[in-house]
């Protein structure tokens, strides 16, 4: 019934507007004039302006906020989908800025990521990336024939229909592998108190069984009821099937990425970038038997990621924006203060050095006395 109303509302306006015409124009004048003696509460109230249903509210026009999961020191999202947003929006040149959410928001459709554009909410990686092609008008597609429009079309969904349930598969069964293998700091993450070592055993318990049930997802999907021998040799093939497709191309159509190779990207980094001292087949292969996916991997992110050396150092979310002034002139402080305590290191150091040269002096006078007095006892 509120939204019969709220969607009622306009056209009651409109026909309150028209009414006054023909014999009722003198009838409207002395309601007007009389206006003033009526009490406020008969008064028409504006009609209050609708409510932003957006987290951000204090938005700038045009720019992009993205919800997404804390960076990791080892790639800047543990979410393909989260990465291969973030990408996309650093190839357009899109104006972007993540939002600190701790985690504690998703999308109406439960989903991370999620966008919050103008105060609009959008949701669902391909249909972000699809609506900000449209509304910035930048279409990383857009010099793709047909044929390989839908050959991209089909090599995403067999990526993210079928490798990224392998690699889910793995993460859910080696909870504690995730930890390990992308240095995940779930205090920071979280942005709790909390020690770790509590919040790593509640990981480990609650990731693959009873809070994301990600072990019944897997399974549901399909992937779960397999072996681990075969679900590997599922993603093996997936990766030879990449390799093949890109062969010896810097990107899979040509010179310039497109939108598979920023998903094949998101996907990968996943399996690559997993601590070399935790074992995991899949990187493996890609390393030994797929030598041109990883260039690609490493291409994609120099060309997109000029700071990923920044965000795993800092986990900083927004490495990529300019520092507001009061931060810059923090840092001057700091830099200022560690120069004079450098100073200070020094000036014992230089003081010793002194020292030193004027007790050689000294030396070396006594020596030639004595080599003088010599000299006179000789003659």
């Amino acid at each position: 019934m509120a939204t019969e109303v709220e969607n009622n509302a306009p056209e009651t306006k409109e026909i309150k507007e028209e009414i006054p015409s023909g014999d009722n124009k003198a009838e409207e004048a002395g309601k007007q004039e009389n206006a003033g003696d009526a009490p406020a509460s008969a008064k028409e109230k504006e009609p209050t302006p609708p409510k932003v249903l957006v987290h951000k509210s204090n938005f700038e026009k045009d720019v992009v906020y993205l919800y997404q999961f804390s960076r990791t020191p080892l790639l800047p999202s543990l979410s393909p989908y989260c990465l291969k947003v973030e990408t996309w929006l650093r190839l357009a040149g899109v104006k972007y800025e993540n939002v600190d959410h701790k985690m504690k928001y998703r999308s109406k459709k439960g989903q991370l990521p999620f966008i919050e554009l103008n105060g609009e909410e959008i949701a669902d990686s391909a249909i972000i990336i699809k609506d900000l092609s449209q509304k910035f008008g930048h279409d990383l597609d857009a010099c793709l024939t047909a044929e390989q429009r839908n050959l991209a079309h089909a090599t995403i969904s067999m990526i993210e229909n079928h490798l990224a349930w392998v690699v889910m598969w793995w993460r859910t069964k080696y909870p504690d592998q995730v930890l390990k293998g992308y240095k995940v700091n779930l205090q920071h993450a979280l942005g709790t108190r909390i020690p770790n070592g509590i919040l790593n055993f509640f990981f480990k318990f609650a990731f693959g069984r009873k809070w994301f049930q990600g072990t019944k997802k897997v399974k549901a999907q399909g992937m779960g009821v397999h072996s681990a021998d075969e679900i590997n040799e599922f993603g093996q093939e997936d990766l030879k099937v990449l390799s093949e497709m890109l062969a010896d191309k810097p990107f899979f159509f040509g010179d310039e990425p497109t939108t598979l190779d920023v998903v094949v990207f998101a996907h990968l980094a996943q399996i690559y970038f997993i601590d070399k001292e935790v074992s995991y087949p899949l990187r493996d292969f890609m390393t030994e038997s797929c030598p041109n996916l990883v260039g690609l991997v490493n291409r994609m992110k120099e060309r997109c990621f000029s700071d990923w050396d920044d965000i795993c150092t800092t986990l900083d979310l927004n490495s990529h924006l300019p520092k507001p002034k009061a931060e810059e002139s923090k840092d001057n402080k700091e830099e200022s203060k560690d120069e004079k305590e450098s100073d200070k290191e020094k000036e014992p150091e230089e003081k010793d050095i002194e020292k030193e040269k004027a007790d050689e002096k000294e030396k070396d006078k006594a020596k030639e006395k004595s080599e003088e007095n010599k000299e006179k006892e000789g003659k």
